[in-house]
Order: structure tokens, then sequence, then C-alpha cells
């Protein structure tokens, strides 16, 4: 698979501001709900469009829970939620077969997996081998039981939240499972002006509640389409390699970005820039999203968790001093 895109296959402007328009209305639709959080919604908007899977790590109560079902409910598509669990297992997840005595036959029943957006609550709070049943799933995007292979509907989104692994109850993620989230965002807490809009649309009614879907399947197809042919020119594709290149050689990282780190990047920037109204990709696009799209993949090394330095200081410090091409 190339990074590039050949210019027969170039997203034309036009697709690009169908997709802007649908994509803003997604968009309002969401912030009507968390307030003063639009880059973390356009991030989570990109993720969606790129055909990725997101992460949304924080502390309770800031809205993690909230930004994911909005996420699902803008868009008009099957949404499943699972509450993940110390007690959880793989089965309640992906389904199971069952046997009918009345046909003496085995009938499979579809878990909550099947559905176009899975929202996955406190995924860190299960243990490792059920947090293991996804792995299939957001990869290629199926489930095997039984020596049987189940498809799963495109798109298939999961959006999963986490608590900070210090909390209590918690499991971390293992390094395959965090490689498949495209993006890692956080909502914070609001700042003072968005918390005093909160207290007013949050304590009469649940605004989830007012939240009409701005698009369908058909559509969300058409435009994750046409994003996967925004243009990229060989320098910002070589701009790519550069960034997930200078994490595997960091001396203050023990484990750099994969490949799939690179896939994922490339796509989630085309998504950001359709998001911006441009067919086609600027450093800009990359430097904005390689936080969100690499840090949750890293490994600090001892000395860097010595002196404290998080991965995402360090994907930060790698932007700063990577030359920007021409």
């Amino acid at each position: 698979m190339t990074l590039g895109t050949p210019a027969t296959e170039r997203a034309t402007t036009g697709e690009v501001s169908s997709v802007f328009a649908v994509a803003d209305r997604i968009r309002t639709a969401v912030e009507s709900v968390i307030e003063g959080k639009n880059e973390t919604v356009t991030i989570a908007l990109s993720t969606l469009l790129a055909g990725g899977h997101l992460l949304i790590e924080d502390i309770p109560g800031v809205g993690k829970t909230m930004l994911a079902k909005a996420l699902g409910r803008a868009v008009d598509c099957t949404v499943r939620r699972i509450q993940f669990t110390p007690d959880l297992l793989p089965s309640d997840i992906t389904g199971v077969n069952v046997f009918h005595q009345g046909t003496r036959q085995f009938e499979f029943k579809a878990g909550p997996v099947f559905g176009n957006i899975v929202v996955g609550d406190e995924i860190n709070r299960a243990a490792p081998k059920t947090q293991a049943a996804l792995l299939e799933c957001m990869e290629e995007g199926q489930v095997s039981i039984d020596g049987q292979t189940w498809p799963l509907e495109p798109p298939f989104m999961v959006v999963a939240t986490q608590n900070p692994v210090d909390m209590e109850g918690t499991y971390p993620l293992p390094e395959a499972q965090r490689d498949r989230f495209m993006a890692r965002v956080s909502v914070g807490y609001p700042d003072p002006q968005a918390e005093l809009e909160m207290i007013d649309t949050h304590s009469a009614a649940t605004p989830l509640d007012d939240i009409r879907p701005a698009t369908g399947l058909s559509e969300l197809r058409r435009m994750m389409a046409a994003v996967r042919s925004v243009h990229l020119s060989p320098g910002v594709r070589r701009y790519a390699i550069d960034l997930v290149s200078a994490t595997r050689t960091s001396s203050a990282l023990r484990l750099g970005a994969s490949p799939r780190a690179t896939l994922h990047l490339v796509r989630a920037s085309r998504a950001y820039a359709a998001l911006d109204g441009r067919d086609y990709v600027i450093p800009d696009d990359m430097q904005a999203l390689a936080g969100p799209v690499l840090a949750h993949r890293l490994l600090p090394s001892p000395e860097a968790q010595v002196e404290r330095r998080p991965p995402e200081q360090v994907v930060a410090d790698i932007t700063a001093r990577l030359p920007i091409p021409s």
C-alpha cells in the first residue's frame, strides 16, 4: 500500500466541499453537547472519516462517554454500547454460538460489537483477555468464533473511553491494543464560560436527546471515499515518514511508532485537511495530529520517566526540530 494518491484518483474540490459541509453539520451537533472542545471534536471527526478508532482518556466526569455518544447520534447508523467491567467475558462482546433445541443446531447470537459505532465505556476496567476480543474486530473488521468468520458492516468504529491507569480498578491496555487506535484524545476540564453554559444546558435535560442525525450511512461512506483521495504530495509523504522514524531513534523512547502509525497519520491528515476545506494535505495537518496519533503508541525510556518527559512532550520536541518540507 502506498502513501501517495495517483493524480487520477485525487479528490475534486467539489467532493471536498461536500465533505466539509456535511462534516460541519456533524461537528455542530456534537459541539452542542461538548462545550468548548473544538479541537477534540475535530480530531474525533477526523478519525471517523479516516476509518479509524478513537481512544478517549481522561479522569471521570469530564464528558468522555458524552462525546462518544454524541458522535454516534450525529450519524444515522447503528450504535452499540459496551460497559466494560472486570467480570466481562470476550463472548459478551463478540457473541456466542447457542445450541437451538428445536433445530438441533448451533445458532450464532451476535454481540454488541456488531454495530457501525461501538462505544466501549471504561475499556481498561476489563481484564486483558476481554480487551483482546476487540483486536480482530478493530484491525480486520470481522469476528471469528468456532471456526466461522462473521464480517462487520462498514463503516465500523470503536470509540473507547478509559480512565488514567493510576486510578483504582484499571488494567493498562496492551501495546497491540493501543496501536489499533488511530488517535487518542483527552477532553479535559472546561473553561469557566463553557462550564457556565453547561449548567444551563445540562441541568434541566440531557442535550443528547436533542441531537438529530446530520447524515446517513450511504453519505458517510461517500465522504470516507472522498477523504481517502485527498492529495498527498511527495514532500508531505516524506515528512510523515520522517516524523514516525524519529520516534524509533529517539533516546527518550524505548518503543517507537509502528508502520501502522504511519498509515494512520496519513489517513487522519487527509480527513483533517478535508475538514478544513482543502483537497490537499499540508505539514501543519500532520503537526496538529502527531501527538494524538503517535503519543499513545510510544513507551518512554527509563531516563525519560525519571525526567518526567511523557511521550506527548517527546513528540512535540520532534515536530519542533524536524525541518518542514517546502
